[in-house]
């Protein structure tokens, strides 16, 4: 993979409303992913390449990701400076509802590299369409969390399980998954 002006970073839904654990499901991996996340951010700006902010705006009362709630914010360490783009969505992909395919194309960017919350929606559904619409789609496993999740029949899956069978999901076919390191050497 060579990283240049047409691959851009999508950095999907780190905002203040995940930080309330409890609210979503009592457990999480990847405790460091927006620090590795924030890594990534720091060097894509020192290089000058795309990036794009996207902000999950939900239409479900009482989420702390509903527009003019706090949760709403983006978190601090990777929150958008100057003109950096944001991409509103209220649905799990940052397709949907927006002009963000049309900005890539636009821009001439065919790969992206994608960081943020969660692996088993948000991040899943846009990498799925990405590599649908063509995409080079790169996801950075260590830069990527999700939560506990509560089973059809009430059991109890670990959000480590659930992010590891979303991203072997994914891997190979709709995207690649490396690790912040992997993608530190190409930078």
């Amino acid at each position: 993979m060579k990283i240049d002006h047409k691959t851009a970073l999508l950095l999907i839904d780190l905002q203040k409303g995940f930080e309330d654990i409890e609210y979503w499901g009592g457990g999480r991996n990847n405790p460091d992913a927006e620090l590795k996340a924030s890594k990534i951010l720091k060097v894509w700006r020192d290089k000058g390449l795309p990036l794009y902010h996207v902000q999950h705006c939900s239409t479900t009362k009482g989420s702390p990701l509903e527009p003019n709630m706090p949760g709403n914010e983006f978190m601090d360490l990777t929150k958008p400076i100057k003109s950096e783009p944001i991409i509103q969505k209220s649905v799990n992909s940052a397709f949907i509802g927006t002009d963000l395919k049309k900005q890539l194309y636009e821009k001439g960017i065919s790969k992206l590299v994608i960081v943020g919350l969660t692996t088993d929606h948000c991040i899943s559904t846009t990498s799925r369409m990405a590599g649908n619409f063509g995409f080079e789609t790169y996801l950075i496993e260590d830069a990527l969390a999700t939560f506990d999740k509560i089973g059809v029949n009430g059991e109890k899956y670990p959000a480590q399980l659930i992010h590891d069978t979303a991203l072997a999901s994914l891997h190979e076919e709709f995207a690649m998954v490396i690790q912040t390191s992997d993608l530190m050497k190409l930078l």
